[in-house]
C-alpha cells in the first residue's frame, strides 16, 4: 500500500511538471531539436504506460526508502539517481543508434530527468508525510 501511496504522491508532482515542461517551457526548443522525429499528435497508450512504470519505479526505489529510513532528502538524492540512470539510458541509448540524435537533447534531458525526478520524490515524501498517510 506504501508503495501505491508513494506512486500517487510523487506521480502528481511528476506528472504536473513534467506536463508544464513538455508542453509550455521547452516545447519550442525540444521541437527545434527533434524536428522530423517527432510524431504531429502524442501516442497516449505508450505515454500512460510510461507515467506509470516511472512513478511506480519512483516510488518503490525512492519513495518508499525515504519514508523507512530517512525524509525527503533522502528521496530527493535517490529519485535523482533513478532519473539520471532512466533518462540517461533512453537519451544515450538514442545518441549511439539514431542519426542525428542531438548532443544538447542528451545533456538537458538528463539534467531534467534528475532533477525531475528529485522534486518529485522529494515532494512525495513530503505530502505523504505531511498528512500522516505514511
Amino acid at each position: 500500500m506504501l508503495i501505491l501511496k508513494g506512486a500517487l504522491a510523487a506521480g502528481l508532482i511528476l506528472l504536473i511538471l513534467d506536463l508544464l515542461w513538455l508542453g509550455v517551457i521547452a516545447r519550442g526548443w525540444i521541437t527545434q531539436q527533434l524536428g522530423p522525429l517527432m510524431r504531429e499528435k502524442i501516442e497516449i497508450a505508450p505515454a500512460v504506460l510510461f507515467y506509470l512504470l516511472y512513478v511506480a519505479g519512483l516510488s518503490l526505489f525512492a519513495v518508499a526508502p525515504a519514508l523507512e529510513d530517512g525524509g525527503w532528502v533522502k528521496a530527493a538524492m535517490l529519485g535523482a539517481v533513478l532519473g539520471l540512470v532512466a533518462y540517461g539510458t533512453y537519451d544515450l541509448t538514442n545518441l549511439a543508434t539514431l542519426k542525428n540524435w542531438p548532443m544538447l537533447m542528451v545533456i538537458v534531458d538528463m539534467i531534467w530527468g534528475a532533477a525531475l525526478s528529485a522534486v518529485s520524490a522529494a515532494g512525495g515524501v513530503m505530502i505523504l508525510k505531511g498528512f500522516g498517510w505514511a
